[in-house]
């Protein structure tokens, strides 16, 4: 698989002389303005000087996110891996970067036996299971009912969007090239199609 170029080309229409018009866009470093692009979106592509793209792709990620983040009272968004529950709901939500970094640090606190940052909220950690067998999950389902869904879907689509937000800042713009128009002289003097001499 062929890497883009620090700089990409695109053909645009050509000019009234026939002569090709070339524009070149400045891409900077495709891997870095894809690793700005998933630590907070829309960075990559204020890195590579695209910054109206960039700040309208920050806008509308992060408000997904944090609309969703609110509807589930920040319980939805937590890393949990091991016999109790996988979260696979989070290698979506771990698409918008460091708006997700809260859930790992919760996840490896929780994990270590120490209390979650943030105090009685537990923002962003995952539910506590006890010797009897109940779990803080089914409180929460119970008290957000339909709303720990809404805001785990939200979250995951900001997520997976990102995702292709990413893939623009690695692969840079997408253009579309115009066929070349026949001259109306060259038709006029071509020989028609089917007439005998």
């Amino acid at each position: 698989m062929a890497i883009p170029s620090a700089t990409s080309t695109a053909s645009t229409d050509s000019t009234s002389d026939g002569a090709d018009l070339r524009q070149a866009i400045a891409l900077r470093n495709p891997a870095t303005a894809a690793l700005l692009a998933w630590l907070i979106p829309g960075l990559g592509h204020i890195y590579q000087g695209r910054p109206a793209k960039g700040v309208m792709f920050s806008v509308c990620i992060l408000s997904i996110f944090i609309f969703g983040l609110v509807l589930g009272q920040g319980r939805v968004v937590y890393a949990a891996w091991g016999p109790q529950e996988n979260r696979w709901h989070f290698l979506s939500q771990v698409g918008v970067g460091l708006p997700a970094a809260p859930a790992v640090i919760q996840w490896q606190r929780v994990r270590a036996g120490k209390k979650p940052l943030f105090g009685d909220s537990r923002f962003m950690a995952p539910p506590s299971y006890n010797a009897d067998g109940s779990n803080e999950l089914h409180l929460l389902h119970k008290n957000l009912n339909r709303y720990f869904e809404l805001g785990s879907v939200y979250t995951m689509i900001a997520g997976l969007l990102n995702m292709l937000v990413i893939y623009d800042a690695w692969a840079g713009p997408a253009f579309a090239l115009r066929r070349k128009q026949p001259d109306a002289d060259s038709e006029q003097d071509a020989p028609s199609a089917g007439k005998g001499s």
